[in-house]
């Protein structure tokens, strides 16, 4: 049926409009290197501008703020990877790019502040996508790769400084939404019984019928815990269950406590993270291969593509960033409005292979 019968039709449903569009997106518009430059320093500095303002709502008081760093944080990643990957292939081709390059970490900055106020773990998700775009350019762009005991130890030390600031700064603003700690402590408090209920009642397809929180009316699979955004669901007017309002506390112990592969698992069965998995692998294997052929045209003197290698390093980039971070560390950055932003990833790579296979044999 066309129509979906539940969240995980809905998700794949969707997942299928998505990549048929983004394909046509990719064949009809030529990306040239000029517009794939100044489309993503836009969209970079859009998404600097919002987070920016959504973490200033942290201070102010009877002002709600939106939590923007889930949905488009990996959004960000490719925003600036794919800027960063512009401003390189320019120098490539012998075109100055150093007022650019400037302009991309000022804006990698206010990116890390203003996302790390808002949640910490985006802070990793954005220096894990900084350090797989950086390898990625390296190979690319024949750079030498040094990763040496100092730079760990400056990385480590950075990243501990900016925790201690952010723990210091909820004490002494009384704002304890921006304690790290406050998270450690939650993990430590619910994840172990979350984890116990997950690999207790997670079968091959779904999960034990009545062991959601539906209890008589839990479905066995697809029960919510992984989903697109309420929102979308509401407007089509479609009868799946959702947790919404104070509901979201009950979604909170998969969604906010475990990895994906927990939350995937659960809600579609291990068949379904199998499924899953293999797709990632295909989109990450797909990606290199399509990149291995940009590169080898841009070294014999084509500049026909230098565009789209832009654009796929970013995609590349912020797809195994999110992929990471989502299955292995927190469900969330997979979940409701994230999982748009992950699909649309995913078909910014596989669009590539489609396009260009027919044209670089």
């Amino acid at each position: 049926m066309l129509i979906a019968q539940n969240h995980l039709q809905l998700i794949l449903e969707m997942a299928v409009i998505i990549h048929m569009g983004v394909l046509l997106l990719i064949n009809i518009i030529p990306f040239t290197l000029s517009m794939v430059l100044f489309l993503s320093l836009i969209l970079t500095m859009f998404l600097a501008g919002i987070f920016s303002i959504d973490s200033a709502l942290l201070f102010l008081p009877y002002v709600s703020h939106q939590e923007f760093t889930h949905p488009f944080g990996p959004l960000a990643v490719f925003a600036w990877v794919t800027l960063s990957a512009s401003a390189s292939l320019l120098s490539e081709v012998e075109i100055k790019s150093t007022s650019i390059t400037t302009l991309s970490l000022i804006l990698f900055g206010a990116i890390a502040v203003a996302g790390g106020l808002m949640h910490r773990s985006f802070l990793i998700l954005w220096f894990l996508g900084w350090f797989i775009g950086y390898f990625i350019m390296s190979k690319s762009f024949r750079r030498s790769v040094k990763i040496t005991r100092k730079r760990i130890m400056t990385v480590v030390g950075a990243a501990l400084g900016g925790f201690a600031i952010l723990e210091i700064m909820s004490k002494v603003l009384n704002a304890s939404v921006l304690s790290p700690l406050l998270r450690l402590t939650r993990l430590e408090e619910y994840a172990i019984p979350s984890l116990k209920m997950v690999v207790k009642n997670t079968q091959l397809w779904g999960h034990v019928h009545g062991s959601c929180y539906w209890a008589g009316e839990c479905l066995g699979g697809s029960d919510g815990y992984l989903s697109l955004p309420m929102n979308m669901i509401n407007t089509f007017t479609l009868p799946f269950p959702l947790f919404f309002g104070v509901l979201v506390t009950k979604k909170d112990i998969i969604d906010y406590m475990l990895p994906g592969i927990f939350g995937v698992a659960f809600d579609f069965g291990y068949g379904g993270l199998f499924a899953l998995l293999c797709w990632c692998t295909f989109v990450m294997g797909s990606g290199f291969y399509v990149l291995g052929k940009y590169r080898s045209k841009r070294r014999v003197g084509s500049r026909r593509y230098l565009g789209r290698e832009a654009l796929l390093i970013g995609a590349l980039t912020a797809f195994i960033a999110q992929t990471i971070i989502g299955l292995f560390l927190f469900n969330r950055t997979l979940n409701g409005s994230a999982m748009l932003t992950y699909i649309f990833l995913s078909a910014m790579v596989v669009a590539h292979l489609v396009t260009i296979k027919p044209s670089l044999r």
